[in-house]
């Protein structure tokens, strides 16, 4: 599927995570359905086609661990929303709503400071015990203090219980993507009873005392409709449905999740040798269109180019008029032909269907008189400057090679000569983490669908940094991402997004390309198929 963040924690390709799952348009769930038959298995399970029981998933693994609160690579992030419900959930793969799943509703206080979740009475975990606040409790403190990739998503939240069940949420500031972030399958409520007997623990210092990973592993404690009954981190993981489950009961009994390499995938999809692949490319997508359902949209993975803001790095690279030529010297549908069919234009640096994006008519266009006009008035006569990138990842079927070639061959339409320079995936990252790249070509996906994971984008955030837009570089924007960061009012949210946005076409190092795609392709026999940008697909939905 995609490679690791290049941004922090420890993602894969950009953000925080380890790599990432993704897509949709201005998420207009899309389904996917129609009839036809499944290869039956001899075994009823695994192995060959599947059974009218059992559901087969072809994916490339990305996987570590099957303990919700470790969570945070794309395989484990779809294996544990099956198997642990979240106090929120999204629904139909619709992202720009948050709605209950193991809270009944949730109510924010007028500061937005405070979030309270009466709990489902009817909820359960898979032994039959019941969901109490004092679990959610155990949960987000062990998530917080094991300080893995997903600790993040809580920093500055306190948990309590107001009774046995009722769950409040605290924040030191204002926080409207707070209940964006509560979805996230890493935040999963587990059995505190069963994972504290097994060495599980959500106190200070988790990090070093919590030895429950390997108990999850082989016995998950949700609620979620499926439990996890085999995990094997290289060839498959089994799901088999819980009995206990208090919602609706899914249809198929077991789902076996199987490493398998995107060009089988497409074989085995033709063949009814699996019914659900999670990563065919745009070329192979094409080859099974018209025999089995595809899904093929924009995805919040948003790939980007930078030219560094530190006259320290490049003299060339941090001229304003240097990075408006660049700017408008892109074309940027040719882009769209190396990324192939369901990638889309990044109209800003936030994918076009979170709360905020600028419209698709806000992209900027190119315009190759106005890029000239600006390299010339930075005084710079047919510079050259290198572009770094890493050479050995593919993200959701993009060559970053390739992309480097086209807009190597863009710029120079306008006088600017690139120097490629591709590098394997650690050393590209050494230097973009490091600040050093005088013009960096990478890619950021999202941590959780909402607008605030993008202001890392900001004047001295994690992602300004690294292209060299350090705290002061520009007092204005700075303010408008702060605006953005704390405004409640859904409105007000929108308004400052856009304009942070705006002032950032006008005035950052950062140039957004495009968004990539992501491909589903499903047997026909597979019904209820909607992508969400998070963990894929709901799976006790399907029908």
């Amino acid at each position: 599927m995609q490679a690791n963040h290049p941004n922090g924690a420890s993602r894969g390709g950009i953000g925080r995570r380890a790599l990432a799952p993704l897509a949709v348009t201005v998420v207009a769930a899309v389904t996917l359905s129609a009839c036809g038959g499944a290869k039956k298995s001899s075994d009823g399970a695994g192995g060959s086609g599947g059974g009218n029981d059992t559901l087969v998933v072809d994916t490339s693994f990305s996987l570590k661990t099957a303990d919700p609160s470790r969570t945070f690579e794309p395989t484990g992030i779809f294996v544990t929303r099956a198997a642990y419900d979240t106090l929120l959930t999204f629904a139909n793969g619709d992202v720009t709503k948050p709605v209950p799943q193991l809270a009944a509703s949730y109510e924010v206080s007028p500061d937005g400071k405070t979030f309270t979740f009466p709990l489902r009475p009817e909820a359960k975990f898979n032994d039959g015990t019941p969901v109490t606040a004092k679990d959610v409790v155990f949960s987000f403190n062990r998530v917080k203090n094991l300080k893995g990739n997903p600790s993040f998503l809580l920093d500055g939240v306190t948990v309590s219980a107001k009774d046995e069940h009722t769950v409040v949420l605290t924040t030191e500031k204002p926080d409207a993507s707070l209940p964006f972030r509560i979805p996230t399958p890493a935040l999963g409520i587990v059995n505190s009873t069963a994972v504290t007997a097994h060495g599980g623990s959500d106190a200070a210092g988790a990090d070093q005392s919590d030895k429950a990973e390997q108990y999850l592993n082989t016995d998950s404690q949700g609620s979620g409709p499926y439990k996890i009954t085999k995990y094997d981190v290289s060839t498959e993981v089994v799901l088999t449905r819980n009995d206990n489950y208090w919602g609706a009961k899914p249809k198929y009994g077991k789902v076996v999740i199987r490493n398998v390499p995107a060009s089988t995938q497409q074989l085995n999809i033709l063949s009814g040798e699996s019914q659900l692949s999670l990563d065919m490319s745009a070329d192979q997508a094409a080859k099974v269109k018209g025999q089995a359902q595809v899904l093929q949209k924009p995805t919040p993975t948003t790939a980007f180019l930078f030219s560094n803001d530190n006259p320290a790095v490049s003299k060339i690279t941090s001229n304003k008029d240097f990075q408006e030529a660049v700017r408008y010297g892109v074309d940027y549908p040719s882009l769209l032909d190396v990324a192939g069919e369901g990638s889309a234009q990044a109209a800003g640096i936030v994918p076009g269907f979170f709360t905020g994006a600028l419209d698709a008519s806000a992209a900027i266009k190119r315009d190759i008189p106005r890029a000239k006009a600006a390299l010339a008035r930075a005084g710079l006569n047919n510079p050259t400057v290198d572009l770094y990138y890493a050479s050995d990842v593919t993200i959701n079927g993009i060559n970053f090679g390739d992309l480097a070639a086209r807009i190597q061959a863009n710029l120079k339409d306008v006088g600017i000569t690139v120097a490629l320079k591709p590098a394997p995936t650690q050393t590209a990252l050494d230097s973009y983490r490091n600040g050093t790249e005088a013009l960096g070509l990478w890619w950021w996906q999202a941590d959780y669908p909402d607008a605030s994971d993008y202001l890392a984008f900001a004047p001295g955030e994690l992602v300004g940094k690294r292209a060299g837009w350090n705290e002061g570089a520009n007092p204005a924007v700075t303010a408008l991402a702060e605006q953005a960061r704390t405004a409640t009012d859904e409105a007000a949210r929108v308004d400052a997004f856009r304009k942070l946005q705006e002032a950032m076409q006008q005035t950052s190092p950062f140039v957004p390309l495009l968004q990539t795609a992501q491909v589903i392709a499903a047997n026909n026999s597979v019904k209820n198929v909607y992508y969400n940008p998070i963990w894929y697909v709901d799976v006790d939905k399907l029908g």
